[in-house]
């Protein structure tokens, strides 16, 4: 089966597991999609992920986040920029999610950022998706 849209079948996995509260969720590896995991690691939306090399191919697993009661770390998680329609901004345009609250990533020339990195580092890019 061919996914025409990788990083929003991530999304979506991720999504539906929260949902149905499972621990973990395994997807199949890209270093887009590890870039993106990494991002959610550090920011605090799951717990942690490793990618694993078994054969045929390599997955990574996601480690999902829960606070208090079973309530998902992830309120909502939203692809941008989709295939039929890419979303860029300058390093000036980044828009603010949640106002602050939440992050957006982006694909830039210096890899996968946050919305905050780039604009700390001056750079724009495409718009991947909203998390808060």
């Amino acid at each position: 089966m061919s996914v025409s849209d990788p990083i929003a079948d991530l999304l979506t996995r991720i999504r539906n597991a929260q949902q149905a509260y499972h621990e973990d969720v395994e997807v199949p590896f890209s270093k887009m999609k590890e870039a993106i995991v990494r991002i959610l690691q550090e920011e605090g939306y799951v717990k942690g992920y490793k990618v694993n090399d078994k054969k045929p191919f390599k997955t990574i697993s996601v480690s999902l986040k829960y606070v208090g009661d079973r309530e998902p770390a992830i309120r909502r998680l939203q692809r941008v920029s989709k295939p039929g329609r890419r979303i860029y901004v300058r390093k000036g345009e980044i828009p603010p999610v949640l106002n602050g609250l939440g992050i957006n990533i982006l694909s830039t020339s210096k890899g996968v950022l946050t919305g905050k990195a780039a604009r700390h580092q001056g750079v724009g890019g495409e718009i991947l998706c909203e998390i808060y």
